[in-house]
């Protein structure tokens, strides 16, 4: 089962194209610099200290991964608007969409991993299991990371088998001109589009929401020890699990909309150019500039190296 995108058309004037894109490159640049800011104070410590903390080092992996998304789609960005007839060559189109998918999946991942981190340190449980899982996360970390790289680019390489035809349906003559335009068509299988991207992100999303609900469920048990013991009614570990679940409650309410937006890309079924279809690139060049910052805000660190760096840029520009 096929569906088959319609041609081509340019619903919304080319001034409005050219606001759009601008919009989506102005988010794909915000994203890279946070993004780079947070790989920059993570590198920085890892040089200083000659070792780098284990949230650091799941930091530095979604960072990474996210300046190479944001990259990427400048990238295709670019080459859809001014080169079509670059873009849909045989295996660049599909090298573009695998791409995508790669990098997507990597974020995911990491972010899937940072969320399991902060359960595992916050989380106040007594069975064993879990007490040994405490104390070896922080060795085992490095190891699932880059065994969530090869994940990644499995699944995405899936997605260069039969689920996108691309082709040149026929050309008509401009107004005006003696050049003629070309009409590219994309082919979709949607069955098998939905399959492979929801395999991908089972794992993943399964981590995030089992993640939430014990941390929910620690945080409980928590509150009713203090209550108990007439406490009073916040100290540090209530701060650090509140923390944790409203970093992992950010990221799915983002996510949900990604998600949406993405799938509904891929799919090919909006005109190109057309403002569902910019719509859709809107939300998937906001989502990791816009989870970036919140992580940033959640992060004492990180929040107060954003701070200084923005006062000495304050001072830089009085000067």
């Amino acid at each position: 089962m096929t569906n088959t995108c319609s041609p081509p058309e340019d619903n919304l004037s080319p001034f409005n194209i050219i606001l759009i894109f601008t919009i989506m490159g102005m988010e794909c640049i915000i994203g890279i610099v946070v993004n780079g800011f947070i790989v920059a104070i993570n590198a920085a410590e890892w040089i200083q200290n000659k070792t780098i903390s284990t949230s650091g080092r799941i930091l530095c992996f979604l960072s990474i991964s996210r300046i190479a998304l944001q990259s990427l789609m400048i990238l295709e960005i670019t080459f859809h608007s001014t080169s079509p007839q670059f873009y849909y060559k045989d295996g660049v189109y599909d090298t573009f969409k695998v791409g995508f998918m790669f990098l997507h999946y990597c974020s995911l991942w990491f972010s899937s991993w940072l969320s399991f981190f902060y359960f595992v340190k916050i989380a106040d449980f007594s069975y064993h299991l879990f007490l040994k899982l405490k104390w070896r996360i922080t060795g085992l970390m490095p190891w699932l990371l880059w065994l969530s790289v090869f994940f990644a680019l499995g699944y995405s390489m899936l997605f260069s088998y039969g689920i996108y035809t691309v082709y040149c349906n026929n050309t008509f003559p401009i107004p005006s001109s003696n050049s003629t335009k070309k009409i590219y068509f994309a082919e979709t299988n949607m069955v098998n589009l939905v399959l492979l991207y929801n395999l991908g992100i089972f794992i993943p999303l399964i981590m995030f929401i089992l993640a939430a609900t014990l941390l929910i469920i620690s945080l409980k048990r928590h509150t009713l020890h203090m209550k108990s013991n007439a406490t009073g009614s916040r100290d540090p570990s209530m701060e650090a699990h509140l923390g944790a679940i409203r970093a992992i409650s950010y990221f799915l309410i983002l996510y949900i909309f990604n998600a949406v937006a993405l799938i509904l890309y891929m799919s090919n079924i909006f005109n190109a150019n057309s403002s569902w279809d910019i719509l859709c690139k809107i939300i998937m060049a906001a989502y990791p500039a816009g989870h970036s910052i919140l992580l940033i805000q959640e992060n004492s660190g990180l929040k107060r190296a954003w701070k200084q760096l923005q006062s000495q840029v304050h001072l830089y520009l009085k000067k």
